[in-house]
């Protein structure tokens, strides 16, 4: 046993234990959130939220996941059934690759990539894909509209977000993410976030639109699409693209937290640095809650226009005033 255990490369078994990791941690991070969603949605709009199953309610969310599972599919009568079913698990794939290299703490990463941040803007391309093929395979017209938004919106902040992006790795010289952390400093003025500060706006901005989340959440508007892309699907198919969403905000503030403030650095030692991680990643992901439940949702005109007539201008002038700074 010791022998065979010999032969396996080291930073194999580092990858498969994160990716244990990984996967125990979107199931728990998507029963939490989703209890405080309710009780952010619940305070804003001044009512209690969740409060029957367990104490405080915290059970209910564990009750919906139970009920989900044990629903039954359908698939919908003349639509396309491979695609069909391939869209939700194609949404749910590529999410534990997106944690891999994202380090939560110093040297606390599971693949620590030298060209982490493009693998990260690789593999969260294919939910775009993943709700194309929801839409195209349900055979409803709803779905179909909810799909197409969603490749448009995508089209359209990918861009301002590259370019944000883009210009961080330009001051920091590197792709990698935990060499991104360690070019910062342990206070907030020491982040790159008081050097950019546009640039942390329209990065905040275009991750809002890119999960699809209030008041950018056109691929999927109940009063208009009755549920855009997962209007068909039932069970499991829909709670895979409700793990996809929420594990995406946790993604996005992420990157949010690794760009913009610091990582996992902040005052006192080390060891807290797991700590100030996720404090920084669930207050961006709170804030991203609180805009849900606070501004209403934007018509699709008005969606394109912030994109091409103001987010790509502001971001193109971000990157010439990084240019210059690091020249000069």
């Amino acid at each position: 046993m010791m022998n065979i255990l010999e032969l396996i490369p080291a930073e194999l078994i580092r990858i498969l234990i994160g990716l244990v990791a990984i996967l125990v941690f979107i199931a728990l991070n998507a029963l939490i959130l989703v209890y405080v969603e309710r009780k952010v949605a619940g305070f804003i709009q001044r009512r209690p939220g969740p409060y029957e199953v367990g104490p405080w309610g915290i059970l209910q969310t564990l009750v919906d996941a139970v009920k989900l599972m044990g629903k039954q599919l359908f698939s919908p009568t003349g639509g396309d059934r491979l695609l069909f079913w391939a869209a939700p698990l194609l949404a749910f794939a590529p999410l534990p690759l997106l944690f891999l290299s994202i380090p939560v703490g110093k040297n606390l990463v599971a693949y620590d990539a030298n060209l982490g941040l493009i693998l990260i803007l690789a593999f969260s391309g294919l939910n775009v894909l993943a709700l194309c093929l929801a839409g195209w395979g349900s055979y409803n017209k709803w779905s179909l509209l909810g799909a197409v938004r969603s490749v448009s919106q995508a089209v359209a902040y990918e861009i301002p977000l590259l370019l944000t992006v883009l210009a961080v790795t330009l001051m920091t010289g590197t792709l990698q993410l935990s060499a991104i952390v360690e070019s910062q400093g342990a206070w907030p003025w020491q982040w790159n976030w008081l050097v950019q500060p546009a640039g942390f706006v329209i990065f905040v901005i275009c991750a809002l639109a890119e999960t699809n989340r209030a008041p950018f959440d056109l691929p999927e508007a109940e009063s208009e699409l009755t549920a855009g892309f997962h209007t068909e699907y039932s069970g499991m198919g829909f709670g895979l693209f409700f793990l996809a969403e929420y594990t995406a905000m946790v993604v996005v503030s992420s990157m949010c937290t690794i760009l913009f403030l610091g990582g996992w650095k902040g005052p006192g030692p080390e060891i807290l640095g797991v700590v100030w991680f996720f404090a920084k990643v669930y207050a961006l992901v709170i804030l991203m809650m609180w805009m849900r439940w606070t501004f209403p949702r934007v018509r699709f005109d008005q969606l394109l226009n912030i994109s091409w007539r103001w987010l790509i201008p502001l971001s193109l002038f971000n990157l010439l005033y990084v240019a210059l700074v690091v020249k000069i």
